[in-house]
């Protein structure tokens, strides 16, 4: 089987969830830095409410090393939808055994399959839980921008958010 070809079932198996959209993205084209993780220790509600988020994600450093062990990434937009945490483990576990083994999904905003999350390891929901994106320091705003996806300040109630998640694949 081609590379081409397994890289068609992970497509698929992101097209079987729905997003409203998604793109292949070079994992050197994902931007990390420090600011983001900062924003997300002094500026959500949610910072050590659980295992997911800082500080017990990985910092932006880690972040960037794992992304260089990669050869290709999903940037999946859901539009003003986020996914659940058990569709984007269904998705890494389709793509994991369409023979990509080193398959990871980052999700997007804080873990709820705990309420309240008990902050003991080892988390309840390993097969499940997925830091997200902005916890691990990764630029959500550039990277979308990068893939040619919509991204902006949400500045009121009435503004449409957007929720991006990302797909590791080898």
């Amino acid at each position: 089987m081609s590379e081409r070809s397994d890289l068609r079932a992970a497509e698929e198996a992101i097209r079987r969830r729905r997003p409203e959209d998604f793109a292949s993205v070079d994992p050197g084209d994902v931007v990390t830095a420090r600011w983001v993780r900062m924003k997300c220790t002094y500026g959500c509600g949610g910072y050590g409410g659980c295992l997911t988020c800082p500080p017990h994600s990985p910092t932006p450093s880690e972040t960037r090393e794992m992304l260089d062990e990669y050869e290709t990434a999903y940037l999946i937009w859901w539009g003003d939808s986020p996914p659940g945490r058990s569709v984007l483990a269904e998705i890494e576990r389709d793509v994991f055994l369409a023979g990509h083994y080193k398959a990871f999904t980052f999700a997007t905003g804080p873990c709820r399959l705990c309420d309240p999350c008990p902050l003991e390891p080892p988390c309840r929901h390993p097969h499940q839980a997925r830091p997200s994106m902005e916890a691990c320091g990764i630029d959500v705003y550039s990277t979308a921008h990068r893939a040619g996806f919509p991204l902006r300040v949400v500045t009121s109630h009435e503004d449409t958010p957007n929720f991006y998640s990302l797909l590791l694949v080898d």
